[in-house]
């Protein structure tokens, strides 16, 4: 039983299609389907069945894939058995919201690359509402998060270093649109954002609430250099991580917007699964996210590497 096949099975459970999985590996879709034939013949039994238009694990296939997943980590450890990071191969598999993976894990990257140049670094640049789903799904091995203050029982979630945030406008708002701290106002303009669901998101809701501050509709956009370009153009108004827009303040294509929630810190969180096995590739990415976010492991993910 080769475990290259096994590692196409898993593949395929966690991008959801056999062809997703070809592309993921780099193989032929002919050689996914052949590897995984080989795999019902050596096992006695099919893996996969199809439901509507999609193709699901078999029971048996669900019965078999925890022994799988233990199979591929021992292989893992001993191949990485004794190694210095440098000497690492394998894959680690990140996932962020957009606004994380662009200001804040970059030199995180750069650091890992730097350490061990041999692993696959797969990243994942996804909402911060699918980010759970892809800690619990195994699609990803470690996410860096907004903290929600909800997670699966299944998900570990240790803090990192809190950050600010801030109301951004255009500086083409006229002065007299600018008061965000008097109350009972009506506004000429949007909340436009892409991470509606934030903590920090929230944040400023119930600050508008309490302050009785009345917008427009709010504007729902993918990505935070989409929500910046359309506060620059004046389209409205947006609340986001101060670490996300500190060039622009300092250029003047934008402008900050006094609010009482100023001062106040949001919390940000490193998850991961509680039954996965912490690889080397993970614990080096745990020691490099402790060096460079202030995030405080117990327990396994503190080994040495």
């Amino acid at each position: 039983m080769e475990t290259k096949y096994l590692a196409t099975l898993v593949t395929i459970v966690e991008t959801g299609s056999f062809q997703k999985a070809a592309v993921h590996l780099n193989y032929a879709p002919s050689t996914v389907t052949a590897q995984i034939k080989q795999l019902e013949e050596e096992f006695g039994f099919p893996l996969f069945e199809r439901v509507g238009r999609k193709m699901e694990l078999t029971q048996a296939g669900r019965d078999i894939m925890p022994f799988v997943q233990s199979i591929l980590q021992n292989a893992e450890k001993i191949t990485s058995y004794n190694k210095s990071p440098s000497q690492l191969t394998g894959t680690l598999r990140l996932a962020a919201p957009d606004s994380i993976f662009i200001y804040v894990m970059q030199p995180i990257i750069k650091a890992i690359l730097h350490e061990a140049p041999h692993i696959q670094l797969v990243i994942h640049s996804v909402p911060s509402d699918d980010i759970n789903q892809a800690i619990v799904s195994g699609a990803a091995d470690i996410g860096i998060d907004c903290d929600k203050g909800r997670f699966p029982e299944s998900v570990l979630h240790p803090a990192s270093r809190p950050f600010q945030a801030c109301l951004i406008g255009s500086p083409f708002m006229p002065p007299v649109e600018r008061d965000f701290l008097s109350p009972h106002q009506r506004k000429p303009f949007s909340m436009i954002c892409n991470e509606p669901n934030a903590n920090y998101q929230k944040a400023i809701e119930a600050y508008f609430d309490r302050k009785d501050i009345l917008l427009n509709p709010p504007m729902k956009l993918q990505s935070i250099e989409a929500v910046k370009k359309s506060v620059m153009n004046h389209f409205g108004i947006a609340y986001v991580p101060l670490f996300s827009v500190e060039e622009e303040l300092q250029d003047g294509s934008l402008i900050r917007l006094e609010t009482e929630l100023d001062e106040q810190f949001f919390p940000a969180v490193c998850v991961y699964h509680r039954n996965k096995w912490i690889s080397p590739q993970m614990q080096l990415a745990f020691r490099i996210l402790h060096e460079q976010l202030g995030i405080v492991f117990d327990g396994k993910e503190n080994a040495e590497i």
